[in-house]
């Protein structure tokens, strides 16, 4: 049975990637009693995870984690968010404990995933997120010696081809679907971002000898047990290349299942806020990804300016106000370099999957007009990942827009499904505090 805990926050913070623990330290620095909950065993998301052979973060993620640590934050590591029972709890699970959270103000940083579209012999084991391959391999998976193919859009795929070049892998090519064109537009724009030309150019030189390949994109993944190969289309051109590994990821998407759940307002598929910060629903915040995708400094500012707002430190907030717009103007231009083309709709055939966890077919759903008619009839989207894949890919193939996040946002154990908000005294042995 599930060991059930309970915490109180005047501001409570779910999501500990940079965003939310710069919430969070602002927060805790004014005084507030402040707790981060987050899945993963230790804070950092994926911009900060740490490697396991590595050892060590960034220069500026320890000042944040340094920073955090002395400001007194109660760290939740572990703790999934699942369900909210009653305005101003949330339920969280762990692999055996459960936690009821009440706050006074919640700020949510729930970060971002990629984007998957899914064409012929994408569930072969081997073909996975760029981001995804790059986690396991900081968590010890070893790819010296072997061939990765990295595809898709995005600052990421650069990111990561430079990380697994420095732990031995060999990268034979990056597919951008985006043209040329695009991107030199984009290189020309960061005159206006100092710190961006800097890390450019910087990942450039890592990264030096790899071949980029613009308007190009993945057709099919080959193999009987496991991949073998990748035909890609090159400039219009199809070519088939020998991998071990393929690493897809077509920019990201936001999460946000939990801030919908909460009735918080989204506008253009990210959460609606105001310049505090505040969303749509009365002492609830959003961060980073949510509200648009953007890089780790406009979260870094966003963060900060929550933290500061949720505990009424209006006015400090705006030292950060024009950090946020030029940042902002950043993540547009993130939008409008790397929006996906349409030729990409063209991916699947028929016997493609769409749906991983309920099996089902891209000519099923070619049938249907909507999301909600696809689920009723297909179960698409109501597997174990809610939707979480076949959401976003629909959303691009079909147009289609998600209508309705119901509890539980993520699966949960049926006990703790079952556990109601109690008295404190019921859950210490003592008086309410």
């Amino acid at each position: 049975m599930s060991k059930y805990s309970q915490e109180r926050f005047d501001v409570l913070v779910v999501g500990g990637g940079p965003a939310g623990i710069a919430a969070a330290v602002r927060a805790a620095e004014t005084g507030a009693r402040v707790g981060i909950v987050d899945e993963n065993p230790a804070p950092g998301g994926q911009i900060w995870r740490s490697s396991s052979s590595e050892g060590k973060h960034s220069a500026e993620a320890l000042r944040w984690l340094e920073r955090m640590k002395s400001s007194g934050v109660l760290l939740l590591c572990g703790k999934r968010v699942f369900h909210q029972p009653d305005s101003g709890i949330l339920m969280a699970e762990g692999m055996d404990d459960v936690y009821e959270l009440s706050y006074r103000s919640l700020i949510l940083a729930t970060g971002a995933r990629e984007r998957f579209l899914p064409f012929p012999g994408w569930t072969l084991p081997n073909v996975m997120g760029a981001g995804g391959l790059q986690a396991m391999v900081k968590s010890g998976l070893p790819v010296r010696g072997k061939r990765v193919v990295i595809a898709g859009t995005g600052p990421l795929l650069l990111a990561v081809a430079s990380y697994l070049r420095k732990q031995g892998a060999g990268i034979p090519l990056i597919c951008e679907q985006a043209s040329g064109k695009k991107l030199a537009r984009f290189v020309a724009s960061l005159i206006r971002y100092p710190g961006k030309i800097v890390q450019s150019f910087a990942l450039r030189k890592e990264i030096g000898g790899i071949p980029l390949a613009t308007s190009s994109w993945p057709l099919a993944a080959h193999g009987h047990q496991e991949l073998d190969a990748v035909t890609i289309s090159r400039g219009g051109k199809l070519e088939t290349i020998d991998c071990d590994y393929l690493a897809c990821g077509f920019h990201l998407v936001p999460n946000t299942e939990l801030p919908v759940l909460l009735g918080c307002r989204l506008r253009n598929g990210y959460v609606q806020v105001n310049d505090l910060q505040q969303t749509t629903v009365e002492q609830i915040f959003c961060v980073g990804e949510p509200t648009g995708i953007g890089g780790v400094d406009l979260a870094l500012v966003e963060g900060q300016i929550a933290g500061l707002a949720a505990t009424g430190k209006m006015n400090a907030t705006r030292e950060f106000l024009s950090k946020r717009k030029k940042f902002g103007q950043f993540a547009r231009l993130l939008d409008e370099t790397f929006c996906l083309r349409s030729e990409l709709r063209s991916l699947p055939s028929p016997e493609t999957l769409i749906c991983r966890c309920e099996d089902v077919a891209y000519s099923r759903l070619r049938e249907h007009t909507s999301w909600r008619a696809a689920k009723l009839h297909t179960r698409c989207g109501m597997g174990p990942c809610q939707g979480r894949i076949c959401g976003p890919a629909t959303q691009f193939l079909f147009k289609w827009t998600p209508d309705s996040v119901r509890p539980p946002v993520f699966p949960a154990r049926v006990e703790d499904l079952a556990a109601q908000p109690q008295p404190i005294s019921q859950v210490t042995g003592g008086e309410p505090q």
